[in-house]
C-alpha cells in the first residue's frame, strides 16, 4: 500500500498553502477561496448605497454610506462623490460599478496639521465574534480593496483599536501607477494586546490615507505590524505629490475584510441587502412620503405620530427633520412640527403643537404627515 505524506499543498508559484495537514491526527485546513456568504465584515464595501447624496466637499459621512471622508488644515475643502466605475477595466469586470472618488482641492501648502483620509468603521461585536482569534499571532484577518490614483505614489493607511490597550497598525499601497486600477491585499496577524467589547462601540477605525503632515507621522512607524498607538506615528511620513497636485484623484472599491491568511474573491451582495445594512446606521425618508395617524389628544394638545424606522438602529439615533408637516385630512390646517421626542432604536414619535384649537373637538380624527419636495427626516446613528 502506498501513501504520501506531506505537511501541505501549495500551488506553483503561491505564498500561502492550499491545504495544511495537522501532523498529529491528519485533520486538515483548506483556504477556501469561493464565494462564501457573509464572510465580509465591511457593509457597503462596493460603495452602492448613498443615501446622503452623492457629491460634497463637506469632511464626515456626506456620500457613500459606512464611508466618512475627512479633512482638516487643507487651504481648499476636497470633494467626495460617488461616482462609476469605467466600463471595460478591472474591477468594472469583476462585478463592480461605483467607487468612492477624492478630488483633492488646491492645496498650496503642505502644513504639519493638514489631512485628508477615508475612514470605516465596524462595531466592536462585529469583530469580537467574526472568528478571529485576535490575540494569537498566528490568527489573521485580511484587508483587500482596489483604489487608483491620478499620480504615481504610495499611500499610506492605518488600522486602529479602541478597546484595552489601544494599538495601531500602519499599512501601504505600494507604488500605483498613474490612473490605474491596483488590488490592495494587507494580511494583519493577531496580538497578544488586542481586545473588542462584545458591544455597538467602535472596534477598529480603517483609514486610507490620501495625505497627512509631520504632526501625525514619523519614519519610526513601521508598516505591516502592531504598535502602541500614537497620534504623532500614525504611520511613516507621506509623499506630498498627490496632495501638492491640484485636482488630484483618488478612488477606491471593492472593500473587504474577512478573517484569514487569504484574501477571497468580494462578497457581492443584492443593492437591497446593502441598503438594509446600511439603514442600521442612517435612514433617510423623504418626498413624496404620507402616513395617515390617529391623533389621540385632547384640545390644544400636542398630536404625535409614531414613527418606526425601517431597520433597528446601532443605537438611539439623532433625528432631524426639515418641511415636514401634519395636517387633517378634512380641512387645510396644518401643525408644524416642533420636536422629536421618544426617540429609540426602533422608533420616535414626531411632536405637533397646534395653533388655537386646531384639534379641536376632532380628538380622535386622523392626520397626516407629509414631506414636502426637498424636505427630509433624518434618523443618524453612525459611530
Amino acid at each position: 500500500m502506498s501513501e504520501i505524506k506531506v505537511n501541505s499543498i501549495k500551488g506553483t508559484g503561491a505564498s500561502t498553502a492550499a491545504i495544511t495537514v495537522n501532523n498529529t491526527d491528519g485533520t486538515c485546513t483548506a483556504n477556501i477561496t469561493n464565494n462564501l456568504s457573509n464572510r465580509n465584515l465591511v457593509i457597503n464595501g462596493a460603495m452602492e448605497v448613498a443615501q446622503r447624496a452623492t457629491t460634497s466637499t463637506s469632511s464626515g459621512y456626506h456620500t457613500i454610506d459606512r464611508f466618512e471622508v475627512l479633512h482638516t488644515g487643507v487651504n481648499e475643502s476636497p470633494t467626495q462623490a460617488q461616482v462609476d466605475v469605467a466600463s471595460g477595466t478591472t474591477p468594472y469586470t469583476l462585478g463592480f460599478r461605483k467607487a468612492l472618488k477624492i478630488t483633492n482641492g488646491n492645496q498650496t501648502s503642505t502644513d504639519a496639521g493638514d489631512a485628508i483620509y477615508v475612514r470605516y468603521r465596524p462595531e466592536a461585536q462585529d469583530i469580537a465574534s467574526s472568528g478571529w482569534n485576535y490575540t494569537s499571532t498566528s490568527s489573521f484577518v485580511t484587508l483587500s480593496f482596489w483604489c487608483k490614483s491620478s499620480v504615481v505614489q504610495n499611500f499610506f493607511g492605518v488600522i486602529e483599536t479602541s478597546d484595552g490597550t489601544q494599538k495601531m497598525f500602519p499599512f501601504q499601497t505600494g507604488s500605483l501607477s498613474a490612473d490605474t486600477w491596483t488590488k490592495v491585499t494587507i494580511t494583519i496577524p493577531g496580538h497578544a494586546d488586542l481586545a473588542f467589547n462584545l458591544d455597538n462601540g467602535q472596534g477598529l477605525g480603517i483609514n486610507w490615507v490620501q495625505f497627512m503632515g509631520t504632526a501625525y507621522t514619523a519614519n519610526s512607524a513601521v508598516v505591516n505590524t502592531w504598535k502602541a498607538q500614537s497620534d504623532t506615528e500614525r504611520m511613516p511620513d507621506n509623499t506630498s505629490t498627490w496632495y501638492t497636485t491640484n485636482d488630484a484623484t483618488f478612488e477606491i472599491t471593492g472593500v473587504q475584510l474577512e478573517v484569514g491568511s487569504v484574501a477571497t474573491d468580494f462578497e457581492h451582495k443584492p443593492l437591497y441587502v446593502e441598503e438594509k445594512l446600511c439603514k442600521r446606521y442612517f435612514c433617510k425618508y423623504d418626498s413624496p412620503l404620507n402616513i395617515n395617524f390617529v391623533n389621540e389628544h385632547a384640545v390644544n394638545k400636542k398630536g404625535y405620530l409614531h414613527f418606526p424606522y425601517e431597520e433597528v438602529m446601532r443605537d438611539t439615533p439623532s433625528v432631524a427633520f426639515s418641511g415636514v408637516n401634519i395636517a387633517r385630512p378634512q380641512v387645510s390646517v396644518g401643525i408644524s412640527i416642533t420636536e422629536a421626542q421618544n426617540i429609540q432604536k426602533r422608533c420616535f414619535n414626531l411632536v405637533g403643537w397646534p395653533s388655537g384649537s386646531q384639534l379641536g373637538s376632532h380628538g380622535d380624527a386622523y392626520y397626516r404627515m407629509t414631506i414636502s419636495s426637498g424636505g427630509s427626516v433624518t434618523c443618524d446613528a453612525e459611530l
